[in-house]
This record gives C-alpha cells, sequence and structure tokens, in this order.
C-alpha cells in the first residue's frame, strides 16, 4: 500500500471513531457533520472526499459496529460444537452486546431509520442476519423451506428482546437472556450436548 493510500485510511479510520462516538452519544439527528468536522480537524471537502455525506459516513460507523458485533458473537461461540447451543450462544451474546450505548443506539434505533430497511436489512444479511441464518441452518431444527423465514421470525423476537434490553438496562437483560434462552430451546429443542 502506498504512503497516500495508507493516509487516507487512516483518516477514514479516524473520522469513524470520532462519528461513531457521536452517533452514540448524540444519535443520527443529533450529530451535525460540523460537529464531525470540529473534532476531526479536517475540511468540509476532505471529509466528502472519504465520505458522500453524512448518511454515507453513518452507513461507515455501522458497518464498522457490525463488524465488531459479529466478531463478538463467533467469539461467543467458539468451541461450542453442538449447532443448536451454538446458535443458543449467539443469541444471548447479542442480547447481551444490545446493552451496549454503541450497539444500541447505531444498530438497533437509528440504523432502521437512517439505512432504510432494505439497505439495513443487506447489511444485516452480511453480518448478524446472515450468521443467524446459517446457524439456524446448521441445527436442522427446521424445515429447509422454511429456514429463511424461521431465521426472519427469530431474528424479529432476538430483536425485540435485545431492543427491550437497550431500552431498559441492566434489569431487563438478565430477564431477557432467560427468556430468548426458553424460547430457542422450546422452537429448536434441547441442545444435544
Amino acid at each position: 500500500m502506498n504512503l497516500r493510500a495508507e493516509r487516507g485510511a487512516a483518516t477514514r479510520e479516524r473520522v469513524v471513531a470520532i462519528a461513531r462516538r457521536l452517533f452514540a452519544e448524540h444519535g443520527y439527528e443529533g450529530t451535525s457533520i460540523e460537529a464531525v468536522l470540529h473534532e476531526s480537524g479536517l475540511s468540509r471537502g476532505a471529509l466528502y472526499h472519504h465520505y458522500a455525506g453524512k448518511d454515507a459516513l453513518f452507513e461507515a460507523v455501522l458497518e464498522a459496529v457490525e463488524a465488531e458485533v459479529g466478531r463478538a458473537i463467533i467469539a461467543s461461540v467458539r468451541g461450542v460444537d453442538d449447532p443448536r447451543r451454538a446458535l443458543v450462544t449467539g443469541c444471548l451474546e447479542w442480547v447481551r452486546l444490545a446493552g451496549d450505548p454503541v450497539v444500541r443506539r447505531i444498530v438497533l434505533i437509528d440504523a432502521p431509520s437512517v439505512l432504510g430497511w432494505e439497505r439495513w436489512r443487506a447489511m444485516e444479511e452480511r453480518y448478524a442476519f446472515g450468521m443467524l441464518k446459517a446457524a439456524l441452518q446448521a441445527t436442522k431444527a427446521v424445515p429447509e423451506e422454511f429456514a429463511d423465514l424461521h431465521a426472519h421470525m427469530l431474528l424479529a423476537a432476538i430483536n425485540e428482546s435485545a431492543l427491550l434490553v437497550a431500552r431498559g438496562g441492566d434489569p431487563e437483560a438478565a430477564a431477557a437472556e432467560a427468556a430468548v434462552e426458553d424460547f430457542l430451546h422450546r422452537v429448536l429443542g434441547p441442545a444435544t450436548a
């Protein structure tokens, strides 16, 4: 990679980190490009060289957060051999992650309205929803022809639980985790190991 490309990558990383904090603290609507410019020290032209606008910057932040969430979920299931247990473990990790203010605000609250459902779902397909579908298919708990629909229904249930945790905080987390685990065991049956 040449020096110019390295500097560009470093600038994008720095801007995403700043924007991530601002979007998490103030939400999409409460964060201005001017605030990002002020904290980053970039000119408007330099920022727009990397991101076409606030929507594009938000999408880059969301992509980074989704990738981190994906890595955390994958780490949570590392070493879990039973596909059903892995699915339950990954879903519980997602519910726990929903309590993080950054995840809550950027992924659960702002992303669907900022990106619109179709763009948000396309990104989710590359991350959480894609992993959920693959994990559900690995369990062989549902007929293959219904796997996609069941994955959508499961995601809706898990996301609703995650939103309860996100909005309610710690008291909701333990109850949501127990309810999610119970729900998944009822849907999937018990893990084999």
